[in-house]
């Protein structure tokens, strides 16, 4: 899908969700991710936060973590939203290392790299990731 295309048919969406998209698509113009330095996509809803390491080569991904998951649910009930976020950070770093990543190429997903998305990243890079 190329951005011209997606911002004609998405022009009719929110205004700041389509902002977002185009900053997103303009940063994956440049940023891919190999099976030498995947990429750690970060998505942040409202409420929650979700982070994926991608092999884009492969088309798969190779590890992700998110507030949702079993293992940290009851780490994170009645925290903050970006102490959920660190510990989603943590533990996607932990679960990367385990499959033998140890160098990432971050992809804030079109957000600001600030707040939840910024405490993420400091978090992985804690757990061992480099970017």
């Amino acid at each position: 899908m190329t951005s011209v295309s997606a911002t004609k048919r998405l022009g009719k969406m929110d205004p700041s969700l389509f902002r977002r998209f185009k900053r997103h698509l303009r940063v994956r113009k440049k940023l891919s991710g190999s099976v030498a330095r995947p990429r750690l996509a970060v998505f942040r809803s409202l409420t929650h936060i979700y982070a994926q390491v991608i092999d884009d080569g492969a088309g798969r991904t190779l590890v992700q973590a998110s507030d949702l998951d079993a293992e940290l649910r009851g780490q994170v009930k009645g925290k903050k939203k970006t102490q959920v976020a660190m510990a989603v950070g943590a533990l996607v770093a932990k679960r990367a290392k385990e499959q033998g990543v140890e160098t990432v190429v971050f992809d804030r997903g079109g957000f600001q790299y600030h707040g939840r998305v910024k405490a993420l990243a400091d978090a992985a890079r804690e757990g061992g990731l480099r970017f």
